[in-house]
């Protein structure tokens, strides 16, 4: 079972649809018994890291979240939950989970591709570019496409953290792995068949 955690940050509908519909049993729940049960989480979450954070750590969550990383269970995050695993966030000047070293930053507001000045936040469909090989992205091709909705990307201490960089405006990371911890800036459970590819890659993963 897979426990979607319930952080009042966001999208859950959309990550328990796209999960059952690949026919893998998940569960929302801010529960510490169904998330210490669970055979897998998805961290997924939009919004701010500052009330984001102060949520977890009103619920027990942040704890529970560190245990389970600590215990080798696998993880996904998503969105702003691939943001405060991170050390720090430059959004709200906060401290976070700290189970990838580096910190969270802001896009510049100068942006530009091609001599046009680029919207933030980024929002829309996008590549990646992987990497290195890892079994959560095994199938997804260079024409493949995810969606993005942020203003903040994760920028991790450690380049071999990262699994796949995206362009807007510049290179940034969108997706990170450290030991049985992976996540997408990008929106899978939004991101059509290459989304739910990956989905089903993590459902599986035995890292």
């Amino acid at each position: 079972m897979i426990a979607i955690i319930d952080y009042d940050a966001g999208n859950l509908t959309s990550v328990e649809r796209a999960v059952r519909h690949l026919g893998i049993d998940c569960q929302v729940t801010r529960s510490l018994d169904d998330i210490d049960n669970a055979d897998r989480i998805i961290f997924p979450g939009v919004g701010a890291a500052g009330s984001a954070m102060e949520s977890l750590r009103q619920l027990g969550l942040a704890v529970a979240i560190r245990q389970a990383f600590e215990a080798g269970k696998p993880i996904l995050g998503i969105c702003l939950g691939a943001q405060i695993v991170l050390e720090a966030s430059q959004e709200d000047d906060v401290s976070c989970l700290g189970l990838i070293k580096g910190c969270t930053r802001a896009f510049e507001s100068n942006l530009t591709e091609n001599g046009q000045k680029l919207k933030v936040p980024h929002m829309g469909w996008n590549n990646i570019a992987i990497q290195k090989s890892h079994p959560v992205l095994e199938g997804i091709r260079p024409e493949h496409q995810f969606y993005f909705v942020h203003s903040y990307y994760p920028a991790p201490k450690n380049p071999d953290d990262i699994l796949a960089v995206t362009r807007y405006g510049k290179d940034f990371a969108s997706a990170l792995a450290v030991d049985n911890l992976v996540v997408t800036q990008f929106h899978p459970e939004k991101s059509g068949e290459p989304g739910l590819k990956l989905l089903k890659n993590f459902s599986a993963w035995k890292p």
